[in-house]
Parts: structure tokens; C-alpha cells; sequence
């Protein structure tokens, strides 16, 4: 299928394309890594007059340490997060993340900031970058926020970001000692997306027991849900592969999952507790390395 005609443009900074989105307003829409915009516009379920493409800003691709942040640039596409040697030593859940999305194709064109901005339920970056309780950089004409993973995704394919705004970095919190990291995804056999995956970060002392944890499970809701009754069972308990187990058993408590022709909501719960388990040994398995 052929989307309908549109005109294109290139910014060449983050302050012009945020110039073009004023002057073409709702006619006008932003071109990242286009897996998500351009099939919808092949479907005719998008139609904009004017594509503003980051492509062509610098500054906005690549992954550095700054201060106490793992920084990644919106249009680091994700091949390169999953090879990254920054993320594989401080937050290797997240390489794990990046490694699983879509195709090859797909990882060499798709970023980061697209996916999130984008707030697919069925994408995998979201889910690992709630559990690692990661934040957003949005920039407007007048001035930038920043945005909390826990309230950035607010339903389906939306978020807290405003109409004229535009993602420009995510920030990660580099771990302390004793933490691990680590993403786990049950994937839809035919396109790849997550039927239902599980993120999580955990912190363990050295005697073996959870100090903290945060786990964000994927596929249940209109978006990452944080699974804080498993990270409650787990906090200041052995990390047993018992208690673990006893604590991913509730990670899908309080959830209503949407039913689709593959998957029914009873058994979406059910597989959520599963990928709970392996994401919190995983991570658990990593901590103790560290």
C-alpha cells in the first residue's frame, strides 16, 4: 500500500524542527527512525502533509556517561544500545531489551526515541526503562522538563509529552554496587511484539537479601505497569529462587489484560508471573556478580 502524498523537510536543529512543528501544527508530523509512523502511513492511518525529519540534527544520537546518568541520545537507534559498552556494563537489562526488538532492519533504523515517544503496549523499551526508573528530556521553544518513566506513559500510544514538545534524551541512573538488571520478553510469534515481558532492578546487599526492586511487566495494560506488590514481597527477603518465585507469583495482581485473537487475559496473567521469575533471576544472577 502508498500513504497519501506529503511533502518532507529536514531540521537541522532541535530548535527549527520545533519551528516547523509550530508553523505546520497538526498537518505536520516528526520523522525519527519512521518504523512505527511510516507502515501507519502506508495503512492510511496517518495522513500528514509534512514530515519533519530529526535525521539530520546532530547531537541527538549516541550513549555517554554524564554525572551520575547513563545518557542516550533520542536518535540512538537500537543496534547500537544493545552493543553499547556503557549499557552492557551498567545496565545490561537494557542491551537485553534493545537486542529483541523487531528485526535486524528494524534495530538498525529504529531509535529509541521513537519507540518511546511512539508508547506502543506491545514495545519492549518502555517496559525495561520503567523498571530502570529512567527519565525524559523534552524541549519546547521555551524551555525543557524532564518527565518520569513512572509518568510518562499515560494510555495507549500516548504520553505526558505536549503537542510541542519534542524528546531529546533519555536518562538513565547508573546502578549502584550490588545491582542487577534484566529484561525478559515472551514474544508474539509472528510480529515480534511483546505479548507479555517483564523488566527489573535489583538491589542486593551483600548478605544476599533485596534491598530494593523495581520490576515494570509489559502486555497487561495500555502500557508498563510496575508490578509493586512483587517488589514489596521482595524488599528486605533472601533472594531465594523460593521467595522469588512466591513474589513474581503476584506480579499480575490488580491487572485487567486486553484479550486478542492470540491471547486471552487469564493467560497473559499467568505468563506474566513466568517472565517475572526469569527477569528477577536474571537480574538477581547479575547483582550477585557485582
Amino acid at each position: 500500500m502508498f500513504p497519501a502524498n506529503f511533502g518532507y523537510v529536514a531540521a537541522r536543529s532541535v530548535g527549527e524542527a520545533l519551528e516547523l512543528m509550530a508553523k505546520h501544527g497538526e498537518d505536520g508530523k516528526i520523522l525519527a527512525g519512521g518504523h512505527s509512523l511510516i507502515p501507519a502511513m502506508k495503512l492510511r492511518l496517518s495522513s500528514p502533509r509534512t514530515l519533519i525529519d530529526l535525521g539530520t540534527v546532530p547531537g541527538l544520537r549516541g550513549v555517554k556517561v554524564d554525572g551520575g546518568n547513563l545518557v542516550i541520545g533520542a536518535l540512538t537507534v537500537h543496534a547500537d544500545i544493545a552493543s553499547s559498552d556503557p549499557v552492557r556494563k551498567h545496565v545490561p537489562g537494557l542491551a537485553d531489551a534493545a537486542a529483541v526488538i523487531g528485526d535486524m532492519q528494524v534495530r538498525n533504523r529504529g531509535t529509541i526515541g521513537g519507540s518511546v515517544a511512539h508508547a506502543d503496549p506491545g514495545a519492549d523499551l518502555p517496559v525495561i526503562l520503567t523498571a530502570l526508573n529512567a527519565s525524559f528530556v523534552v524541549q519546547s521553544a521555551l524551555d525543557s522538563r524532564i518527565i518520569a518513566a513512572d509518568d510518562f506513559f499515560t494510555d495507549f500510544f500516548t504520553t505526558a509529552m505536549n503537542a510541542n514538545e519534542i524528546l531529546t534524551e533519555i536518562r538513565v541512573p547508573l546502578p549502584s554496587a550490588g545491582t542487577g538488571t534484566a529484561y525478559a520478553k515472551f514474544p508474539h510469534p509472528a510480529s515480534g511484539y511483546v505479548v507479555v515481558s517483564a523488566g527489573a532492578l535489583i538491589v542486593r546487599q551483600s548478605s544476599g537479601s533485596c534491598a530494593s526492586a523495581r520490576l515494570a511487566i509489559g502486555g497487561l495494560a495500555s502500557g508498563p505497569v510496575r508490578a509493586t506488590v512483587t517488589e514489596t514481597e521482595l524488599q528486605g527477603k533472601p533472594l531465594t529462587p523460593e521467595i522469588i518465585s512466591a513474589a513474581a507469583a503476584k506480579a499480575a495482581e490488580g491487572t485487567d489484560p486486553v484479550e486478542d485473537s492470540y491471547a486471552g487475559a487469564e493467560y497473559k496473567r499467568h505468563v506474566a508471573t513466568v517472565y517475572a521469575r526469569r527477569a528477577i533471576e536474571a537480574a538477581v544472577q547479575r547483582a550477585a556478580a557485582n
